[in-house]
């Protein structure tokens, strides 16, 4: 072969070669641009039944909450836990970057971990929505010696304790069988002397056992019980923006009795739209931010609390056994601080929800 015609063909073979590996190049660059702009911050929210966090579900299968996130920049993932306090123990591990909530177990275990919570929606305060049911007995004095099933430790404990007070009964009174909250309904069902105490749309289902009677409420202790979405504290701007957004967004059309929220809150809790309506009567729910925020930024807000950690602190379940009153510091959306502002476990803002005014 002639030299010049061999040169030719190498330096054709060369520029093929070079040609060839642009286009890998060029493709891998592609990818990895792509990858880039698909890295968006991920996060995790659990939420549990209750009539007003069944609205979560609605959120997320509507779009709402896609929506809301997409405009952040970021990606929610939502779980249900049917485990009440087991999404509750996530959110304390850091598995869960929010969470569903009452302010009952945001002092007795939430304020009892290493985490600093922060309150950026106070939803509903239960007026009804919680309650005591028993078969064949008609009033608190009547659960004496009775076996009861509860999730210790939770809003349903402090209902009874309640109760129980108010009667001149202690805990001493009666067998409390600590109880995942899924189950509370069918265990009625199957005892006769049956006693329970659990919220809805559980409750709902209790009461469908023969003879079963509400005889003690959330309405009997006014304010005393309310609902809240808690994030951790250090959690970004964007989090906290995408869910309020959401959440207010989804309120105003359940506010407005939306056909389609109704019937999907149903179907989330195993009841019918008569059902949900029901269950809403019992429920005081802040369905703007500006109610939501007359209650965040009330003095009544900070009696209640303080209320309640003083009960649950003679019961042994808030703080350490040794520790005082005042070790855990509750910071609300004015900046005071209840207890140690050195040791500020639970935060309580309206920065969120007057954002989405």
């Amino acid at each position: 072969m002639p030299v010049l015609k061999r040169l030719v063909l190498i330096f054709g073979l060369l520029l093929f070669i070079v040609a060839c590996s642009s286009e890998e190049e060029g493709a891998e660059g592609v990818t990895q641009q792509t990858d880039t702009r698909n890295n968006t911050q991920s996060f995790n929210v659990g939420w549990s039944h209750y009539i007003s966090w069944e609205l979560w579900g609605y959120a997320e299968r509507s779009g709402i909450l896609k929506k809301w996130a997409d405009m952040e920049g970021i990606s929610i993932e939502l779980s249900l836990i049917d485990n009440y306090l087991e999404a509750i123990d996530l959110f304390k591990t850091g598995e869960l970057s929010a969470v569903t909530m009452r302010n009952i177990e945001a002092l007795s275990t939430a304020a009892n971990s290493s985490v600093t919570a922060e309150v950026i929606i106070i939803d509903s305060i239960s007026n009804g929505n919680d309650a005591i049911v028993m078969r064949n007995g008609n009033a608190v004095t009547a659960l004496k010696n009775r076996t009861i099933n509860l999730v210790e430790d939770s809003v349903s404990h402090y209902l009874l304790s309640r109760a129980l007070e108010m009667n001149e009964l202690t805990e001493e009174d009666v067998n409390l069988i600590n109880t995942k909250d899924s189950d509370i309904a069918q265990l009625l069902l199957s005892q006769g002397q049956g006693a329970a105490v659990t919220w809805h749309p559980i409750l709902m289902q209790a009461l469908d056992a023969p003879g079963s009677r509400v005889v003690f409420d959330s309405s009997q202790l006014p304010g005393e019980i309310f609902s809240m979405l808690v994030v951790q504290a250090d959690a970004p701007e964007s989090l906290k923006r995408a869910l309020s957004g959401a959440w207010y967004e989804s309120m105003g059309l359940l506010e407005a009795n939306n056909e389609d929220v109704l019937k999907d809150l149903a179907s989330s809790a195993n009841s019918t739209v008569n059902g949900v309506n029901k269950q809403l009567a019992g429920t005081q729910m802040f369905y703007d931010t500006s109610s939501a925020n007359e209650f965040i930024n009330s003095q009544t807000l900070k009696t209640i609390m303080d209320k309640v950690r003083v009960h649950l602190k003679s019961k042994g379940r808030y703080g350490t056994v040794d520790s005082e009153l005042d070790s855990i510091g509750i910071q609300f959306s004015d900046n005071t601080v209840m207890g140690d502002a050195n040791n500020i476990k639970l935060k309580i803002t309206d920065k969120y929800s007057t954002a989405t005014n």
